[in-house]
C-alpha cells in the first residue's frame, strides 16, 4: 500500500440521468486535477427522484451507469465507486440499491447491495420507506485487497448506523472504509460527523463518505459535508453544503501508528 489522494465527491443529484451524469462527471475531473487516485461518488448520484419515477427508469439508470462509471475509470486512470445506484431485480419490481467499484481498466473489483434500507418517520415530518422499492442485500461486504490503494470495504449510508457490519470488514483487514451517503438533513445535522468518527476510530480505518446536498425534489432535503475521516477520526477534508470534493491524503504510515498506539483491534473479546 502507498500514499494517495482520496477523493469523496458531493452532489446534488436531482430527477435527470444526463444532468446527474453531466455534473459527477465534472467534478470527477475537478477530482483528478487535484490528484485523487480513488474517487467516490455518493448514493444516488445518476438519479434522485420519486420512488415510481426510479423505477420506470431503473434499466436506463442501471446501464448507463455501469457504462458511465467504467468509461470514466479508464478515461482518467482511476478507481472509481458509484456510490449507490438502482440495479433492477428480475420478477420482484424492485432493485437493489448497488455500490460498484470498478478500476482504471473499467474492470469491475467490487460489488455490494445495500442490506440495511431506510424505513423510518422523520421527526420533520418525511416519511421514507426504501424497502416498497429496494430489496435488502443478504450478504456482507467483501473486501478487495489492492496493493497499492489498501483493502478497501464498501457500505451505503444507512448502514453507518449498524456497527458489527463495519466489525466484519475490520476481521478481514479492512483499510479504506467507503460510506456514499444521501443523509437526510434532519438526521445529518445531528448524526452524521458523529457516526462517521465512531467507525473510523473504533475500526482503525479511514473512512471516505461521498454525499448528497441540498434540495434534490420536492421536499427532499440532504445534509451535504462529504468527508474524509482519518483512522484517530480526524476529519481531513469536508466538502461542507455544496456540491464539490474532498480530498485528501490515504496514508500507510498513519493507519500504522494509531494502529499500534490504539491497538483495539487486538483486544476484542467477542
Amino acid at each position: 500500500m502507498k500514499s494517495y489522494l482520496a477523493a469523496a465527491i458531493q452532489m446534488t443529484s436531482v430527477p435527470e440521468l444526463e444532468k446527474n451524469l453531466a455534473q459527477a462527471e465534472e467534478l470527477i475531473d475537478l477530482a483528478v486535477r487535484q490528484g485523487a487516485e480513488l474517487v467516490g461518488l455518493p448514493e444516488n448520484f445518476p438519479y434522485m427522484g420519486e420512488d415510481k419515477d426510479k423505477l420506470a427508469q431503473a434499466e436506463a439508470i442501471a446501464y448507463k451507469t455501469e457504462a458511465f462509471l467504467k468509461t470514466m475509470a479508464q478515461r482518467y486512470q482511476i478507481t472509481i465507486l458509484g456510490g449507490g445506484f438502482p440495479i433492477p431485480v428480475e420478477g420482484t419490481g424492485k432493485v437493489y440499491n448497488t455500490a460498484l467499484l470498478v478500476d482504471p481498466n473499467g474492470q469491475e473489483l467490487s460489488r455490494y447491495r445495500k442490506v440495511h434500507l431506510f424505513d423510518v418517520n422523520v421527526p420533520d415530518g418525511n416519511t421514507y420507506r426504501e424497502s416498497s422499492t429496494v430489496m435488502a442485500g443478504t450478504e456482507l461486504p467483501s473486501i478487495y485487497a489492492d496493493e497499492l490503494l489498501g483493502n478497501i470495504g464498501l457500505s451505503v449510508c444507512y448502514d453507518v448506523r449498524f456497527p458489527e457490519l463495519y466489525r466484519h470488514m475490520s476481521s478481514k483487514g479492512v483499510d479504506v472504509i467507503f460510506v456514499p451517503a444521501a443523509f437526510t438533513a434532519f438526521t445529518g445535522k445531528d448524526h452524521w460527523q458523529v457516526l462517521l468518527q465512531a467507525r473510523a476510530i473504533e475500526n482503525t480505518s479511514y473512512i471516505i463518505a461521498p454525499a448528497q446536498t441540498g434540495l434534490n425534489y420536492n421536499r427532499r432535503q440532504t445534509h451535504g459535508h462529504a468527508m474524509i475521516i482519518d483512522p484517530w477520526g480526524v476529519i481531513l477534508a469536508d466538502a461542507g453544503e455544496k456540491p464539490g470534493v474532498a480530498i485528501a491524503e490515504i496514508n500507510p504510515s498513519r493507519l500504522e501508528q494509531v494502529r499500534r498506539q490504539m491497538p483495539s483491534l487486538q483486544h476484542r473479546i467477542f
